[in-house]
């Protein structure tokens, strides 16, 4: 099992939605993160034969035209989530109203790529463009732990979280990651980053509006095959305003994150491998 299929949680919310207890290995590498080229991180080494499971059906084509082969389109981890942690119908009636302030997920890096950029500047402009609004911001758990940049927000009065941590080489991964993330997509209003990601995603998938702006800040030793903020603001001009209109985000939502493609849990053990597992 690759050590990626396990991050946020993907594997055990999966295996969940398959009828299992625990998450066996997958025999296959697993989608963990929304980009724009073939749907895992630049460089993966991809065992020969397995197959590759991707969100989309868009994600499979640029994947087949990378090169990748074996390759299965079975929806987001996200949409399974969804599909087993569903709003009441009580709180749906009432989420217009109840939702309060602004979370906001700023472009990071990992523990092998940094961000460069101004996070004392992006706070003065969050606060500038969301008022008065209580502001989230949610940051990656290396930035979280990392005191200067947590204190920063901090120091501009907003709530600092993190939902937990994704994990590396099979150790630390947090499974009740994108239970977290969830709980508090649908406590806030809006849900905003300063590029396109899965949070704006996830976000407008449970009905939060979303916007794009604010200095993109740049990885280090970016990787060009994934086209940066070009590629975005090209294939996606739409969704890089203030307030994204709810019918576009959700539009988009619908299309990036596979929610209208469903294995039913005989599908997913078939898929993943799962057929001999209580």
């Amino acid at each position: 099992m690759h050590h990626a299929n396990h991050f946020y949680g993907h594997a055990a919310i999966m295996a969940r939605w398959a009828g299992l207890s625990e998450a066996p290995a997958i025999r296959g590498y697993l989608q963990h993160g929304w980009n724009l080229h073939d749907g895992f991180a630049v460089g993966t080494a991809f065992a020969p034969g397995y197959p590759k499971f991707v969100w989309t059906e868009v994600v499979a084509r640029r994947a087949r035209a990378a090169g990748l082969n074996h390759v299965e389109v079975v929806s987001s981890p996200w949409h399974y989530l969804l599909l087993q942690e569903p709003e009441p119908e009580s709180d749906q009636e009432e989420s217009d109203t109840t939702r309060e302030g602004t979370i906001v997920y700023p472009f990071h890096g990992w523990e092998g790529q940094l961000i460069q950029g101004s996070h004392d500047a992006y706070a003065r402009e969050l606060r500038e463009t969301e008022g008065d609004a209580p502001i989230t911001m949610c940051l990656y758990w290396n930035d979280f732990e990392h005191a200067p940049t947590r204190e920063i927000y901090e120091r501009h009065g907003f709530r600092v979280i993190s939902h937990g941590r994704r994990g590396f080489m099979g150790v630390g991964h947090d499974t009740e990651f994108l239970y977290r993330q969830l709980g508090e997509l649908r406590r806030h209003r809006r849900v905003v980053s300063n590029r396109l990601g899965s949070a704006l995603f996830y976000g407008a998938s449970v009905g939060a509006e979303i916007g794009v702006y604010g200095d993109p800040m740049v990885l280090g030793n970016d990787h060009a095959v994934l086209g940066g903020m070009a590629k975005q603001l090209r294939l996606f001009p739409e969704l890089h305003q203030l307030a994204v209109p709810r019918e576009v985000a959700e539009r988009a939502a619908r299309e990036e994150l596979g929610l209208d493609i469903t294995l039913s849990p005989a599908e997913v053990r078939e898929t993943f491998g799962w057929v001999d597992e209580d």
